[in-house]
């Protein structure tokens, strides 16, 4: 195949890609993946003695994150290693670059596991239940002999009032709290990017949790936050609300609900004015709007605070 016809696969990650898939591994076609905004992904089919399979590439290419976290690749090979060993439907590491001396930029090679996202479902009750029961079955993962730890993305204490929302008093309460004390929470095996674009569904069920990056140790809340507020910007509060409600039934008495973990994925969000996320567009979300973003976490961090008005 000629060079022009890899779809932007650089030259040196084919020489690298060829090697950790042997000489008599025959590529048949590369195509990148949509949906991926921090880090660029292609889908490969690979002809094996008269058998096509197909594999998951990842070029990790933002150098501000590299910078923040130059063990990317590294991590990733990691959890996916441990989550597989757990018994979790994960992609199998085939190889990883961490450096990207071999590769061009840091690289991870993965098997393509069946099933596509699915955010629009036919029984949005099921397609809940199927997401919870697959986070609380996560979070049953022991986390020892795991390196990495959960860390929050964002300082409370550095934030601004933000300009865009109509109830910016609320938001540096908000702030407020996040940066007060943390509550003591057990640790398990969280995802820490787990949302309805990195899970897969085949058949009405889930068949496999993709996007390993940045698993770790930590609080199931965090998981269980990050979930919640992708949620409410893609469906609204309730739906975020019928989300817990449906992970606190699997996940039983393993966990007890404190909203301050809901508020710091909230507030870990935040970069600026809300944009809709350019991924949920690529998998044929329509109709969002940067100004239905803002209106929806003004709505969903108020029902936070409310929460805390409870306890």
């Amino acid at each position: 195949m000629a060079e022009n016809e890899w779809n932007g696969l650089p030259a040196q990650s084919m020489e690298w890609l060829q090697e950790q898939l042997g000489a008599a591994a025959e590529l048949a076609s590369i195509k990148p993946l949509t949906g991926g905004t921090s880090s660029t992904l292609f889908e490969l089919d690979v002809r094996e003695k008269d058998e096509i399979r197909s594999y998951v590439l990842r070029l990790f290419h933002k150098a501000d994150w590299l910078e923040k976290e130059p063990d990317l690749a590294r991590h990733e090979a990691d959890s996916l290693q441990f989550a597989e060993q757990a018994g979790l439907p994960v992609p199998h590491l085939i190889a990883y670059d961490e450096t990207g001396e071999a590769s061009e930029v840091p690289a991870v090679l993965m098997t393509k596991l069946s099933g596509s996202v699915v955010l629009q479902p036919s029984n949005d009750e099921n397609w809940l239940e199927g997401l919870a029961a697959s986070l609380a079955h996560l979070h049953k993962t022991k986390p020892e002999g795991f390196p990495y730890e959960y860390f929050s993305y964002n300082n409370a204490f550095l934030l601004e009032k933000p300009t865009w929302s109509k109830v910016q008093n609320d938001w540096m309460r908000a702030f407020y709290i996040v940066a007060g004390s943390r509550p003591e929470a057990p640790e398990c095996f969280i995802h820490r990017d787990f949302h309805p674009a990195n899970v897969l569904w085949e058949n009405g069920r889930v068949s496999a949790i993709v996007d390993w990056v940045n698993a770790c140790r930590g609080p199931a809340g965090i998981d269980v936050g990050h979930c919640r507020v992708n949620l409410a910007q893609l469906y609204g509060t309730s739906v975020a609300n019928d989300f817990l409600a449906a992970y606190e039934r699997h996940a039983g008495s393993s966990f007890t609900y404190d909203p301050y973990w809901d508020l710091v994925s909230l507030t870990d969000t935040l970069d600026g004015s809300p944009v809709v996320y350019p991924g949920w567009k690529a998998f044929g979300m329509t109709g969002l709007s940067n100004e239905l973003m803002r209106h929806r976490l003004d709505d969903y961090l108020l029902s936070l605070l409310d929460r805390f008005d409870d306890f």
